[in-house]
């Protein structure tokens, strides 16, 4: 609320205005009503530190994701590890990769580190390009309006993937390949939040508080930062966290492509690429980037549908595990 309506709203009725942090408490109460959206909170929180412990973890196990060991495999069969379940044993936790005898586990968690690092820095371009524009149409005048708003239907239109596939195979390969990536999605990306940013923001425009605002002679871009900005914290966050396991998503078919993430960085899109012939001789090497990719969309999806209920008790959550309607009510 408007700093110059919350002034004279208390000092005409004597009543403190209420403070804003009653609004955080009250997110973080509905959020915790929700053991669907704790569980996934949990595990996308487990998954980020397996990505920033990777060192440490491979460390512990006494490997890297880049090291071949041929005498791991055997040449006769193609490459196929030798021992029990694809090799594993001490030294190698989740058995070693055919054909070239890289640790696993080693290049899974340091593929944790590429995809979930790609996937939330594309989300930050987007968010960043979409919040920008969408204010900027919102509240410019009319020739800006239907300028940048035509701009969006086009970002909006073009298919993502070819034009992704299409700027990734021009970009020379000296440019680093996550960066590249990150960079190609969040800027073919960001559309769909530019349009959500200016629908919102030509709501806002219209309450009380900003009116009070620019009657109290405050600039239009300090209107923005001060007014509108924290009124469209709720639905940028909420699109936020259902953007990231879609980048998630694009980024690993990206890499399996062969656009992506190229070798030796690991990536979980890349090792699926590699993986698709041995899925007979060594099924743990398709089915635990495969399970990964899995586990870490599942828990940001049903995050982010519990921070959309939070954010808007009205909404009904779309996965009614763990929350049930008695607990919603008491938060």
């Amino acid at each position: 609320m408007s700093e110059a309506l919350v002034a004279a709203e208390a000092a005409g009725t004597g009543v403190d205005p209420v403070p804003a942090a009653s609004g955080a408490r009250q997110f973080w109460r509905r959020l915790r009503a929700q053991r669907a959206a704790l569980v996934a909170a949990a595990l996308v929180a487990l998954l980020v530190l397996v990505a920033l412990a990777a060192p440490l973890l491979t460390a512990l196990e006494g490997q890297d994701p880049t090291t071949y060991h041929p005498s791991l495999v055997d040449s006769a069969r193609g490459g196929v590890p030798i021992g029990s379940f694809g090799g594993i044993g001490g030294d190698h936790w989740l058995g070693v990769e055919p054909q070239t005898g890289r640790d696993l586990f080693a290049r899974l968690v340091y593929g944790a580190r590429v995809s979930l690092g790609v996937a939330l820095a594309a989300t930050v371009v987007q968010i960043a390009i979409g919040v920008t524009l969408g204010v900027a149409a919102a509240l410019g005048n009319r020739w800006v309006d239907q300028l940048l708003s035509r701009f969006t239907d086009i970002i909006v239109a073009m298919p993502l993937m070819i034009m992704a596939l299409a700027l990734l195979a021009v970009v020379p390969s000296s440019f680093p390949r996550p960066v590249l990536v990150a960079l190609v999605i969040g800027l073919i990306g960001w559309g769909n939040i530019a349009k959500i940013v200016r629908a919102q923001t030509l709501t806002l425009k219209e309450l009380d508080y900003v009116a009070a605002a620019r009657l109290s002679g405050w600039g239009t871009w300090r209107i923005a930062r001060r007014e509108l900005l924290p009124g469209l914290a709720a639905p940028v966050i909420t699109y936020a966290a259902l953007l990231a396991p879609s980048n998630i998503t694009v980024e690993a078919a990206l890499s399996f492509l062969g656009v992506g993430v190229k070798p030796p960085t690991p990536s979980w899109g890349q090792m699926l690429t590699a993986a698709d012939v041995w899925y007979q001789a060594a099924p743990q090497y398709l089915l635990l980037p495969a399970g990964a990719l899995f586990l870490t969309v599942l828990a940001l999806t049903v995050l982010g549908d519990g921070v959309r209920t939070a954010l808007d008790p009205r909404a009904a959550s779309r996965l009614r595990i763990g929350t049930g309607r008695k607990r919603e009510a008491r938060a």
